[in-house]
């Protein structure tokens, strides 16, 4: 066991029993935990994304051979270290490995120290390679940016910078974009990636802050985040109340939302211009969904997977097709609309299309008992007895049910 506190695991693989057994002695009098094989069907098994050692293998077995195995180990997780040991005279056979990704080679028979030498070099390798991910897996869980700001276009990756390099000031922000494009979770994604993140970070909408709410709320998030979500509508008075509340040192950071042009509403006199231009030195937009595109199809994949999950749903396919109709589309209402569509398509509602028009009560309940109608169907391979009885139903009514909403049961039959 290394100073980590992690085994140190050597996976040993040599055809010959009594060199397996030597090489084995060795290892572990080094304080190295050997897994011994005798061939590359013995040894396979081992190799997994977890396997966290090295490996040992010599170059000639019967059946597949030590260059298959380093083949193979490489398909598994290319950072792996293989050392190869090798016969009399097979020395240019091992440069062929070394030039094929082999970690090192070991003439055999090889002296215990330079057996010891070369493991424990790939090990202190794996080690640091180990490590590194780890530290990646860390760094990518504790970015609110990439955790939350999905996207693979050009703008999304400036959207996760600049949330990042405002987060690293102490610059109050200012949030701009189309209705729907979720200037609200940026405001949280830069709150959480901020020195305060651990701090309160509480959400207001400014139409209804008067001078004392805004006091009040800068009490409460101190070293936090204040968000004030269309700050457009802040009235007068508190428009005053809140740039005095801003002169203070020892407060919250503001992040104003807006779907508004500020400037023109400052131009027109309904915006304090001294606010504007303060909130002005660090703005965030967020394009809408048609100038990104590209993002639809990884969204609307995660809103689909949220939505059957929270619903106990299968995940339905999305085609090509459904993915071309989706990026077809403006989508006035950009994200929401979009997380919308998904919901529908999750219950098997809709084609992906937006929906511009809100649906009445009863529509609604009528699109959730379809969508439980198919999920029944779904389960039971297109049982319709079987889904009647999962649903507490009587047969009559479920097939009269199944009429109703034009739901076939024969679709859902594997």
């Amino acid at each position: 066991m290394n100073r980590a506190g992690r085994v140190e695991r050597v996976l040993l693989v040599d055809d010959d029993a009594s060199v397996r057994e030597a090489l084995g002695q060795t290892l572990e009098l080094a304080h190295l935990v050997p897994t011994l094989a005798g061939s590359y069907i013995e040894a396979k098994d081992h190799i997994t994304p977890r396997f966290e050692g090295v490996i040992v293998s010599d170059i000639r077995m019967p059946g597949k051979d030590g260059f298959a195995l380093l083949e193979f180990a490489q398909s598994v997780d290319a950072e792996l270290p293989v050392v190869l040991l090798t016969g009399e005279g097979d020395v240019p056979m091992a440069v062929r490995g070394i030039s094929s990704g082999a970690f090192d080679f070991l003439e055999k028979p090889c002296a215990p120290k330079d057996l010891i030498a070369v493991v424990e070099k790939a090990l202190k390798t794996r080690a640091l390679v180990l490590e590194n991910r780890r530290l990646k897996r860390q760094v990518a869980q504790g970015d609110a940016a990439a955790r939350l700001l999905r996207g693979t276009s050009e703008f999304s990756k400036r959207m996760r910078e600049e949330a990042r390099a405002v987060a690293r000031s102490a610059a109050d922000v200012l949030v701009t974009g189309e209705p729907g494009v979720g200037t609200a979770k940026m405001a949280e994604v830069v709150h959480l990636l901020s020195a305060g993140s651990m701090a309160p970070f509480l959400k207001f909408p400014a139409v209804s802050q008067t001078p004392e709410s805004l006091a009040a709320a800068f009490d409460a998030a101190k070293d936090g985040s204040v968000f004030l979500d269309e700050i457009v509508a802040l009235s007068r008075p508190a428009q005053f109340a809140l740039l005095e509340l801003l002169e203070g040192h020892d407060r919250p950071r503001l992040i104003a939302g807006t779907y508004a042009d500020l400037r023109h509403e400052t131009v027109e006199g309904t915006f304090s211009p001294d606010l504007f231009y303060r909130l002005e030195a660090a703005v965030i937009r967020i394009p809408p969904l048609r100038e990104r595109r590209e993002d639809i199809p990884t969204l609307f994949r995660h809103y689909v997977d949220i939505a059957c999950e929270q619903s106990d749903l299968p995940v339905p396919e999305i085609t090509p097709e459904v993915i071309s109709n989706l990026i077809a589309q403006d989508w006035p209402g950009n994200a929401r609309s979009l997380m919308n569509a998904a919901m529908r398509f999750a219950m098997g509602l809709s084609e992906g299309e937006a929906q511009e028009d809100e649906l009445g009560l009863a529509e609604q309940l009528a699109q959730v008992e379809r969508s439980l109608l198919i999920a029944a169907l779904q389960r039971h391979g297109g049982n319709a007895t079987e889904a009647a009885k999962g649903l507490k139903l009587p047969r009559k009514t479920f097939y009269d049910k199944l009429a109703r909403h034009g739901v076939r049961a024969e679709l859902y039959r594997g």
